[in-house]
């Protein structure tokens, strides 16, 4: 029996997952440099051609979502076109974080990830690929919604400390995990920091309208998170 197309496309998802998985177990338990593609096909249990017709190159069998990555801030700021562009951002990044999308995730496989992603050069230089082409899409996502024009500066300013806030607020969460901390508790803050700041440096531009409402969005989350006090009498 023939495969259908959906059937088909499923298997060479999962077959393209087990690669990745298997490189990526390698690769952290090695360090980049130390494993060849021709090990990783072995370990997988396919040939090395069939590595390379899934995956270009070393760097893309560890970072594998890269596209997923782009995707899903494509859809989530699509899916939001009701709110102004800086609220629509900053309410995705909430429901990844709500819903503990793995993209945002940090736990113990996340740390170690991140730990040999830090020992290669060459792995490092993708990640900060990755963190320029995700920050180009949302300005480019920006200036649409806002109908202003693609190369845009104020959208360019905006992206890249929504972009950069996020990532901030990421790389705490990891150190915090490290000392044993809650790393939402440490990322939540940084991240509503960061769009504040990005809302006083857009204030005037259609990106932040309506303000009003942006701003009382980013107190609710903030007081959302706040741990309790006790009201205290003058």
């Amino acid at each position: 029996m023939i495969p259908s197309p959906g059937r088909r496309e499923q298997r060479k998802a999962e077959t393209r997952q087990a690669i990745s998985d298997v490189a990526t177990r390698l690769i952290i338990e090695r360090g980049f440099e130390a494993v060849s593609m021709s090990e990783i096909a072995d370990a997988a249990g396919v040939s090395r051609k069939t590595v390379f017709n899934y995956f270009a190159s070393k760097e893309q069998l560890v970072f594998d979502r890269d596209e997923e990555a782009r995707q899903l801030l494509r859809e989530g700021m699509g899916a939001r076109t009701s709110m102004a562009p800086l609220a629509a951002f900053q309410a995705l990044v909430r429901e990844l974080l709500d819903t503990g999308h793995p993209l945002l995730r940090i736990n113990a496989g996340a740390a170690s990830f991140w730990k040999t992603v830090a020992q290669s050069a060459v792995l490092v230089a993708h990640a900060r690929q990755l963190q320029a082409l995700l920050t180009d899409d949302l300005a480019q996502l920006m200036a649409e919604s806002a109908g202003r024009p693609v190369e845009d500066a104020d959208a360019r300013l905006g992206a890249s400390m929504l972009m950069a806030s996020v990532v901030t607020a990421y790389e705490q969460g990891l150190r915090v995990l490290s000392c044993g901390g809650d790393p939402r508790q440490a990322m939540v803050p940084l991240i509503v920091r960061g769009a504040t700041g990005t809302l006083v440096a857009l204030a005037g531009t259609p990106y932040t309208d309506p303000a009003q409402r942006l701003s009382s969005a980013l107190r609710i989350g903030a007081l959302d998170e706040a741990p309790a006090t006790t009201a205290r009498g003058p």
